[in-house]
């Protein structure tokens, strides 16, 4: 007998006592009319309000509800990450604690991924309930990331997606890296992505917890993602070229520099100044250093990573034995 739940939902929160008992209730009543076998994953985050004390009451009431409390605030990744480790459902939706995300998103969610086969589906809050100064930045946000990533999504922060459960168990969630989800997912191998439009809500507790400060940081976390994830295991195609170009062109500088003065003052026998009291000899130089640093990078990352290489780190989709 299978007793894994079709669906696990797992809930970030950051001091949302008021809502969480709302929240449980409206969860609750989704799936009863739906029929769905469930978990709900609470995941306090270092909250200094009675979060906790309503997790343990919910959970001490209901079997369905589980709850997991850090001793301080990690992040929202570090949440994230810790439930995904921690459920046991089919399909794995993730949604925020503070009434902004509506769970009659669920079941279509749902279908998403066990019927039509998705491997990770994103919210999509199409009409947005925000300040003008959270939803410009977020487009343009959006925007990028989906021009850098290849991934067509209008809405990567979103934090209401559905997850096939072998993607969550793959993948490892940490510093800021919850909005590039999408982004980890591709470039772990899931690739049928997509995205659905769901209801956003206005908020009806307490305050945001997120800052413009975000989009800064969520910016540097996409460059790290880029580079991570497609030359963790070639440093040398990244270092190496860029230090192959650098020297390249710091070489030809030089080359034609010495070239110019062996024709003007041996063939054409007009005075020319000497090579290192030109600027581009400096230019040249900086190149040349600058394209060597960057090749022994390069090579001390390949000697790094095939020193932790490890036959695990590759991801297996199926077997025939």
């Amino acid at each position: 007998m299978n007793n894994r739940p079709q669906v696990s939902i797992v809930i970030p929160l950051l001091n949302e006592e008021e809502s969480l008992p709302e929240l449980y209730a409206w969860i609750k009543r989704v799936v009863d009319a739906n029929n769905l076998s469930y978990e709900v994953l609470m995941i306090d985050d270092g909250s200094t309000d009675n979060s906790w004390e309503v997790i343990t009451k919910l959970s001490a009431s209901d079997s369905h509800v589980k709850g997991i409390k850090f001793a301080r605030n990690y992040g929202k990744s570090a949440a994230l990450n810790t439930g995904f480790q921690a459920c046991t459902g089919e399909v794995v939706i993730t949604m925020d604690a503070d009434l902004q995300d509506s769970p009659d998103e669920i079941v279509p969610l749902y279908n998403k991924i066990a019927v039509e086969g998705w491997d990770l589906v994103s919210g999509w809050k199409q009409k947005r309930y925000d300040p003008i100064m959270k939803t410009v930045p977020s487009k343009f946000f959006n925007a990028v990331t989906s021009h850098m990533s290849g991934i067509h999504l209008h809405d990567f922060n979103c934090g209401l997606k559905a997850y096939k459960s072998k993607l969550v168990k793959t993948i490892d969630v940490y510093g800021e890296m919850h909005r590039y989800i999408p982004v980890i997912a591709k470039w772990a191998g899931f690739r049928k992505i997509t995205e659905l439009v769901v209801q956003h809500r206005a908020r009806k507790y307490g305050v945001t917890k997120f800052g413009l400060e975000r989009f800064v940081y969520g910016f540097l976390d996409l460059l790290s993602i880029m580079v991570v994830t497609k030359f963790r295991k070639r440093p040398m195609h990244l270092f190496g070229a860029y230090g192959t170009l650098s020297f390249l062109i710091g070489f030809g500088i030089a080359f034609y520099l010495l070239i110019n003065k062996v024709i003007h003052s041996a063939f054409l026998y007009q005075p020319v100044r000497d090579v290192v009291d030109q600027p581009l000899f400096f230019l040249s130089l900086t190149a040349i250093i600058v394209g060597v640093q960057l090749f022994l990078t390069g090579f001390l990352g390949e000697l790094l990573a095939n020193s932790n290489r490890r036959s695990d780190e590759y991801i297996i989709d199926e077997k025939t034995f």
